[in-house]
């Protein structure tokens, strides 16, 4: 599966939903210029599930989607028993696992990545529902239904990893000061689009 069409998908079906992105699938949500109301966990690198929980918590009323990467989540795995603990129907934790960290870029190997199991984990943990998808198809079927769930629901998107961009005639370039900055700017332009929408 492409992380690209994934993204689309979630994008196109989420309605009002909050979405909680992180590395690159918050990437992708930019360059789909998904607007209002997101909330990105950049530079917060594996607190996406938290920041989420938080969030559907604090707004039952409005569903939450978390677009989590493999690697972050591996970062603060202990997030997944805080969500199930706290059982927010309204939550839906979405992982794209395509077994590197920073895709696109440096593409260094996840660790663990022959043998995790982050939907096993996930059932363990205690998500309501934990399934994965590799394909595309299956996904577009099972998108609304995945959505509208009660969950806490995780689902893991098996995606292929991209190819790097880096190279010795193209190194990494700085990261910008948006990215740093972003998080808060972002939650102050939720907080006033929660107003409106209460």
């Amino acid at each position: 599966m492409n992380a690209l069409y994934a993204c689309e998908l979630i994008a196109r079906q989420r309605g009002n939903a909050i979405l909680v992105a992180t590395m690159r699938s918050m990437r992708i949500f930019d360059q789909l210029q998904v607007q209002q109301p997101r909330v990105s966990s950049v530079p917060l690198m594996g607190a996406a599930a938290s920041l989420g929980l938080g969030l559907a918590l604090s707004q039952p009323r409005h569903r939450v989607i978390v677009v989590d990467g493999d690697a972050s989540l591996l970062m603060q795995l202990g997030g997944l028993v805080t969500v199930s603990e706290r059982r927010p129907a309204n939550l839906v934790h979405f992982v794209v696992h395509n077994g590197t960290q920073f895709t696109g870029g440096a593409n260094l190997k996840t660790p663990g990545e022959s043998v995790v199991d982050f939907v096993g984990m996930a059932r363990c943990a205690g998500y309501v529902r934990a399934e994965t998808f590799s394909d595309e198809e299956t996904l577009a079927s099972n998108i609304a239904d995945i959505l509208s769930s009660c969950g806490p629901t995780f689902v893991e998107l098996r995606v292929e990893a991209e190819d790097s961009t880096y190279s010795f005639d193209a190194p990494q370039r700085e990261m910008p000061d948006l990215q740093f900055r972003r998080m808060g700017e972002e939650s102050r332009a939720l907080k006033n689009w929660l107003k409106e929408h209460q």
